[in-house]
């Protein structure tokens, strides 16, 4: 008989001797004792049926199944997804041996490994190999001592004691597919219910929340203090939602439908080569956002760049000349009449006004360095992964760069 089989056999047997005993019976510190030993037989049982799993495509196609998943499925044993993330889970085992041998010496759980495995996969695709064990070795020893919701979180900063001198580029460039994930995914609908009341959902890059977030509270704010005075404290969401009718109605009735000019007062930090350079992060309340999202804000709303130099001490806070006036917006719309991107039809009312030369690097409010941009454009402008050709009848053409790989960028990193 195969060792499996036998460690089958015996794992029944044993527990069928104490499918009867009645832990009320043991003492405080057994029980203790029993529920961690447990535990760690749980996590070794699971990487020993993750492991047969990962063996067992021949079952499947004894019936036609796709995966051993779907044989799963049809043995009415487990849901589908549950069956497929089991599944992929043991393949993903199959690729990390350090991994599965802490599983199967219990040394950590399921969701540590889960954990694990996703950790890795997040890492950039052209990391040299040693890096990525390095990496698995490290998230291994962290499992043993943290929660896998802690672990996941220490995770995400994995690059910075692994590979440190890549770890700024690499993490620039994940905020920056972030980004697009963000706003390729944002959605927002108004439904009335009928009764008087109108629900708001939305969901929108984190850039758009801290925002939002910045107006709400500076309207809230001042009733706050003024309901605690009268004992009458409510609560947080009901006085964001007085705040989000307010700052409605502050609206500029000739501001629409044009940009909303002025509509906050956020402070952007950044380093000051990080505002000239491909590479890099600015601080934007307490999200983080790409360079050239910060570049492209300060070109449209009252965000304050707060620059700061080679010992942080900051080289610019403010400068409004940077923003156009509304009389060079109303020339942008005569001239531009619609966003200045090739083929692009947005018309001029819901575009931004772009500095063609940028202002970050000295480039001058006005309309000989002035272009509309609708907001798609206005992004691929400051998207440091596309290369901006102006034509000769003054419009933008865009095209993507050729992906310079990670490890190229150690230099720059360094």
């Amino acid at each position: 008989m195969h060792q499996i089989q036998t460690t089958v056999v015996a794992i029944d047997a044993a527990l069928s001797q104490a499918a009867d005993a009645n832990p009320i019976f043991l003492s405080t510190t057994d029980k203790a004792a029993a529920l961690l030993a447990l535990t760690r037989l749980e996590a070794r049982i699971a990487e020993l049926r993750l492991r047969v799993m990962a063996a067992s495509q021949d079952v499947a196609e004894e019936i036609g199944a796709r995966d051993v998943a779907s044989w799963l499925v049809a043995q009415e044993v487990v849901d589908s997804r549950a069956a497929h993330a089991a599944l992929a889970l043991a393949r993903g085992l199959e690729q990390r041996p350090l991994v599965r041998a802490g599983l199967a010496a219990g040394r950590f759980s399921l969701e540590h490994a889960r954990v694990i495995l996703d950790g890795i996969t997040a890492l950039p695709e052209d990391l040299p190999t040693d890096v990525v064990e390095r990496a698995e070795a490290h998230l291994c020893d962290l499992a043993g001592q943290h929660r896998p919701k802690d672990l996941r979180h220490l995770a995400h900063h994995l690059l910075e004691v692994v590979a440190p001198e890549i770890a700024e580029a690499a993490e620039a460039d994940a905020i920056r597919r972030l980004e697009e994930t963000a706003h390729a995914k944002a959605t927002l609908s108004i439904s009335d219910h009928g009764d008087g009341m109108t629900r708001i959902h939305a969901i929108v890059p984190e850039a758009v929340g801290e925002r939002l977030r910045t107006l709400l509270e500076a309207f809230a704010q001042p009733r706050v203090a003024a309901l605690e005075a009268d004992g009458k404290v409510r609560p947080r969401n009901r006085l964001f939602a007085d705040a989000f009718a307010q700052v409605l109605e502050c609206v500029p009735g000739d501001g629409v439908p044009a940009h909303g000019g002025d509509a906050t007062a956020v402070i952007v930090t950044i380093p000051i080569e990080y505002l000239h350079s491909e590479l890099g992060i600015a601080q934007l309340g307490d999200t983080k956002v790409p360079a050239g999202e910060a570049r492209r804000l300060a070109c449209t709303a009252a965000i304050i760049p707060y620059v700061l130099g080679g010992i942080s001490e900051p080289l610019d806070l403010g400068r409004a000349r940077r923003l156009f006036s509304p009389a060079q917006h109303k020339a942008l719309k005569v001239r531009d009449r619609h966003c200045r991107a090739e083929g692009c039809t947005v018309p001029a009312t819901w575009c931004d006004a772009h500095h063609d030369n940028p202002w970050s690097r000295g480039g001058p409010t006005d309309l000989t360095n002035a272009a509309l941009l609708c907001g798609h454009h206005h992004r691929k402008a400051h998207d440091t992964t596309y290369e901006t050709i102006r034509l000769a009848n003054g419009d933008y053409r865009y095209r993507r760069k050729i992906k310079t790989p990670l490890r190229d960028l150690r230099g720059l990193a360094s």
